[in-house]
């Protein structure tokens, strides 16, 4: 992986507008009808809600009156969203590793049914918003809930409460860091001013990789980090992506990948090092199926690898990428194996056959950056580096796709462990922010007859 940053990149509002044209403070909803009919749609609670909400902050009630959804004010700027939508299209330079043809891509990709609406539109606020250290990677926003979302915001870790619409620090990495878990042998040590590339969080664990190797693991409910330490001492050991997961035994591991090209395995109670595997290229991204038994492996490489999680042995090669992939995720059943690439698609992968991928989906603009599935199986959401984040509904054999589009950076996708709410971290210099959706739901009298 690249480690210099993408110069290329630019932020939404210095490409076409000048920020001193207006203040957010004195933003304010577009005029517009409702496009529903029943004003009881809307209740006390969001009526006192929008009295007391931050300007900056944009509702469904606002968005249902025709506010965008980020809050710009298309109003008042000297073209509109549309315009600014085809401009981006046309401007937006994709990022390439390798500069292979892509002529015979776009007929390997699935034809997909677009303008469903799986997850609709519920919050954004510009009280926390994300931000990126590396271009390319962006697994930096984690949902322990639909009402706990963890970012990374410059130098701090922020959980995000979406029930009180509260942020607060839970990690300052800018200052001094001490381990707290001491013993005999422990390679802990302590580290300071971290840049935090890459982030994770499950069963009250969180787990941070840093841009020089750093690795920081703490207890949600737990005051200060319980370990850190740097895991290499090579020039270029950037942490690429973390994972936590459970063993076929149950035990619960953590799992890095670095771009010294090591893949390492962790106790998650001591840290102590169990492991480590050695391949060919800097390792981009690792995912453990759900059983634990198979371990996804991308890099710099068009090629990725599925390796026995217990051993690191190689058992299967996946061919048809074009690029270096960033981003994997498993379908909880554990057959289907999704990886996401700089060559603009996301494939998908049947470990009973790896001999070739069994569909091809394809983004608008840019690479596919981060891939996640429902806990449940039923969607699978990639997105794009900006703009982009695209849902798939799998029981229609991925043919039906909802298309979120924003403006931005996307620094991190992740659904709730209920699936009931999808929440998008957007990193822009005016309207980073985190932007949340709701599951829609079509059987709610079932569920109560159930």
């Amino acid at each position: 992986m690249e480690q210099f940053q993408n110069q290329e990149l630019e932020y939404v509002v210095d490409d076409y507008y000048d920020v001193t044209d207006f203040e957010d403070d004195d933003v304010t909803p577009r005029s517009g009808s409702s496009s529903f009919d029943d004003d009881s749609m809307d209740s006390d609670f969001e009526d006192d809600f929008e009295l007391s909400k931050p300007k900056t902050d944009t509702s469904a009630v606002e968005v249902r009156n025709g506010k965008d959804i980020q809050g710009i004010p298309w109003e008042r700027l000297n073209f509109t969203r549309e315009k600014y939508r085809e401009s981006r299209l046309k401007q937006y330079k994709n990022y390439e590793n390798l500069s292979t043809s892509r002529e015979d891509l776009e007929k390997e990709c699935k034809e997909v049914e677009k303008g469903h609406n799986f997850y609709d539109f519920q919050f954004n606020t510009r009280l926390v918003k994300s931000t990126i250290v590396h271009f390319q990677l962006r697994n930096l926003l984690w949902a322990t809930s639909k009402h706990d979302v963890y970012l990374m915001q410059n130098y701090s870790v922020m959980h995000w409460s979406s029930l009180l619409r509260r942020g607060k620090e839970v990690l300052n990495v800018a200052k001094p860091i001490t381990p707290t878990l001491k013993y005999p042998g422990c390679s802990a040590q302590p580290l300071s001013r971290v840049q935090i590339s890459t982030m994770t969080v499950k069963d009250n664990l969180m787990v941070a990789g840093g841009f020089q190797g750093e690795l920081i693991c703490k207890y949600i409910d737990q005051p200060g980090v319980a370990f850190c330490t740097k895991i290499s001492t090579d020039e270029n050991a950037i942490t690429n992506a973390v994972d936590i997961y459970r063993n076929p035994s149950g035990a619960m591991r953590v799992m890095t990948a670095n771009n010294d090209a090591q893949v390492r395995v962790m106790d998650a109670v001591n840290f102590t090092c169990l492991n480590h595997f050695t391949f060919p290229w800097s390792v981009n991204n690792t995912s453990v199926s759900p059983d634990g038994k198979l371990l996804a492996i991308l890099g710099d490489s068009p090629e990725c690898l599925i390796a026995d999680a217990q051993s690191g042995k190689v058992i299967g090669n996946l061919k048809g990428h074009l690029d270096y992939s960033f981003a994997s995720a498993w379908h909880p059943d554990g057959q289907i194996l999704a990886t996401g690439n700089q060559d603009t698609t996301c494939r998908l992968w049947d470990v009973r056959n790896l001999s070739e991928s069994i569909a091809v989906l394809k983004g608008r603009m840019g690479a596919i950056r981060a891939v996640k599935f429902t806990s449940d199986g039923r969607y699978m959401a990639m997105a794009e580096p900006a703009d982009f984040v695209h849902i798939f509904d799998t029981k229609s054999d991925y043919s039906k796709g909802q298309e979120i589009d924003l403006f931005g950076e996307i620094a991190g996708i992740s659904f709730s462990p209920d699936t009931e709410a999808l929440f998008v971290g957007v990193a822009d210099r005016t309207y980073g922010s985190l932007l949340e959706f709701n599951r829609r739901r079509y059987d709610h009298y079932l569920e109560c007859i159930v």
